[in-house]
């Protein structure tokens, strides 16, 4: 659900950039406060985690159409919803600096549509369940699924609302709606069921990763075994798992077709389209997640023939690299937080 820059007018690009930045802003005061010692760490670890999760497209049966996790309900369970819309946005600056996916117009909007809802709309509908007592497995799921299926379609409807307050793209607002909610009500299934069997494996290791123990739990893995098992998990993911990735069109681009017939949208350009084109051409390392034509590796074939690097190398590429800059990311930033924090209280942080 990455929006591209040719949905959004520079009005409504801004605005939601200025949403998008207040929030972080608030968050970052919330994390600040909180903050310690294993805080970013952890946020960090995950962020690697989500950014390779995204990178497997599951195919939607009978559609045609294939979806990927949001990650923001999981971030916000383990991590609480201030520091998951500040991860989520770290995954999401990476995708559209380094890899072109989704526009730099459009990132305040996917920040806010795939972060603030699920962090701070759907997320207390899981809360409550996790720590409610005598919640069981069944519950847990049915409640996760619900948060799941809410924030995807809220962030869905936010596209179209976005796009249509927009302008410039030729989709009518009631058939784009009509075909967006329905193919991310599947995807939000999807994503709600995994994300409730993560959360219930991280809740027998650490009940306290995602609420109170309940006292029934005897497992006590340390922290440092959770990062290191999400630290293998990202690798596995963005290294391996994600060269079976469903290379169907997701749910946005297929609504788009649907909507329009074609796969390409009749917009009028605006000169700051073009601007952050060409920015986004500087910045991306690996378009699309492969490496350009005229920069790609060759190798040579018994009959003299070249070819650029096996796909799934690249693919491999594209998921460490990315992981590994969100780490980073998120680590910079939590040293910011901490500053800024050291600043305002005039004295070290914990």
């Amino acid at each position: 659900m990455h929006m591209s820059d040719a949905l959004l007018s520079p009005t409504v690009g801004g605005a939601m950039w200025a949403a998008t930045a207040g929030t972080m802003a608030y968050c970052s005061k919330k994390v600040g406060k909180e903050m310690d010692d294993i805080k970013v760490p952890l946020m960090g670890v995950l962020g690697a985690f989500v950014f390779a999760a995204q990178m497997i497209n599951f195919t939607i049966p009978g559609t045609g159409s294939s979806g990927h996790i949001g990650g923001g309900l999981l971030l916000a369970v383990l991590l609480g919803p201030h520091a998951a819309f500040l991860t989520l946005a770290s995954v999401l600056t990476v995708q559209a600096l380094f890899f072109a996916d989704g526009g730099l117009l459009a990132l305040g909007s996917n920040i806010f549509n795939l972060g603030a809802f699920p962090c701070f709309i759907a997320y207390p509908l899981v809360y409550r369940a996790i720590n409610k007592s005598g919640t069981t497995k069944s519950r847990l799921v049915l409640s996760t699924t619900v948060a799941a299926i809410l924030g995807l379609q809220l962030g869905s409807l936010g596209v179209v609302l976005q796009t249509t307050l927009s302008g410039i793209a030729e989709l009518p607002f009631a058939s784009f709606l009509l075909i967006m909610q329905p193919i991310h009500l599947a995807i939000g299934l999807v994503e709600g069921l995994v994300t409730a069997a993560v959360l219930l494996f991280i809740r027998q290791a650490r009940p306290d990763l995602v609420g109170e123990a309940d006292g029934k739990t005897t497992a006590a893995w340390s922290v440092n075994r959770i990062l290191l098992g999400l630290a293998v998990s990202f690798l596995l993911i963005g290294g391996i798992v994600s060269w079976f990735a469903s290379s169907r069109p997701d749910g946005l681009e297929w609504s788009i077709a649907k909507t329009t017939g074609n796969r390409e949208i009749a917009e009028r350009e605006h000169d700051m389209h073009r601007s952050l084109a060409e920015l986004q051409e500087k910045t991306a390392l690996m378009p699309d997640y492969a490496l350009q034509e005229d920069s790609a590796p060759e190798t040579v074939a018994e009959n003299g023939r070249r070819f650029s690097m096996d796909p799934r190398l690249q693919t491999t590429a594209a998921g460490l690299i990315g992981g590994f800059l969100t780490l980073l990311t998120v680590l910079i930033l939590g040293m910011v937080i901490k500053k800024s924090r050291t600043r305002h209280d005039g004295k070290p942080s914990l």
